[in-house]
């Protein structure tokens, strides 16, 4: 019995915590904009994009030589 004249005192330090912590976030706009981080993840643009005409470089075309030669190797046996 005599421990909770230590856990009650904490349990009120511990909610006290939390309450003080709550409040800061809803000063601090931390629950402004609860969907746009949902959202972000969804419309993440990891796709590299597609070179244009005048972009594209030696080494792009590279593999579709390698795969150009491999066809016609292929085409003659």
């Amino acid at each position: 019995m005599e421990v909770l004249y230590l856990f009650v005192p904490l349990s009120m330090l511990v909610v006290a915590g939390l309450v003080w912590a709550a409040f800061w976030a809803i000063r601090n706009n931390q629950f402004e904009d609860l969907e746009g981080p949902a959202h972000r993840i969804l419309m993440d643009d990891d796709d590299p994009k597609i070179p244009t005409q005048g972009e594209a470089s030696e080494s792009d075309e590279e593999p579709a030589r390698e795969a150009r030669r491999s066809d016609e190797d292929s085409g003659r046996q």
